[in-house]
């Protein structure tokens, strides 16, 4: 696939015409699927209970559903309170390795359970001003994405670029395809959204992107392929 870069998405991404019905609907569809993977192994194990050794990769694979279901919730309660306007962005200092440290760590699991590398990069001594919390949820989404579309590797990176902190997700799968590239958030229709799940967290991560703000600036995010592996890169720019 070419290497090609879209337009950032900005404060557009608001004349987006985004129902929370059809957030709702799009989301509980994806739930209901990870639901299914819970029941169907936990239904392996009550079958297989007795002096049969614990399949860790039973164990892992309801883990990363747990997550998954987790992060819905975290995302269709954020998404609910941005609509709503009962939430705003509680910007701290943080310091970037630490934080991308733990978010490795906490993922690490079920990377090694898919045989997929992930590791961090920062900056030394680089520190951003954001809300923790909503960027962690944005920054585990991309990479429980990530470990479905990857080959092999996965790099979440921060590094200071143009007066913006800028975290990377990267893979070496097959990168985004052109249409996403080319699209902006604002342009895709509810339907869309229901059907493609991807694109959702993609209008989350822009959501809270926005929230971010310093003086006139505000966060973004952009998709590229070929940034430092092969695959797909998301970026996430915190001015």
């Amino acid at each position: 696939m070419p290497c090609i870069v879209n337009c950032p998405w900005g404060p557009d991404h608001r004349q987006a015409v985004m129902k929370f019905a059809d957030i709702l609907a799009s989301l509980i569809h994806d739930m209901k699927n990870s639901l299914g993977v819970v029941i169907n192994t936990l239904e392996e194990f009550t079958r297989d209970s007795g002096d049969a050794p614990i399949d860790r990769k039973k164990i892992v694979a309801l883990q990363q559903e747990a997550k998954r279901l987790n992060n819905h919730l975290i995302e269709l309660l954020t998404l609910y309170k941005i609509e709503n306007e009962r939430i705003s962005a509680h910007v701290e200092e943080w310091n970037v390795g630490e934080f991308l440290e733990e978010l490795v760590i906490e993922n690490r699991a079920s990377a090694e359970a898919k045989q997929v590398q992930l590791e961090w990069r920062s900056d030394p001594g680089l520190y951003g001003y954001f809300d923790e919390s909503l960027i962690r949820g944005v920054i585990n989404n991309l990479l429980g994405n990530g470990l479905r579309y990857t080959s092999s590797k996965l790099l979440v990176s921060g590094v200071q670029e143009k007066g913006y902190l800028v975290l990377r997700v990267e893979d070496d799968g097959e990168g985004y395809p052109e249409e996403m590239l080319n699209t902006q958030a604002g342009q895709w229709q509810s339907d869309e959204l229901v059907s493609e799940h991807t694109h959702l967290g993609l209008y989350f991560a822009a959501m809270v992107a926005n929230m971010h703000r310093n003086k006139d600036r505000y966060g973004r995010i952009s998709l590229s392929n070929c940034h430092t592996l092969s695959g797909g890169c998301f970026s996430l720019w915190l001015p």
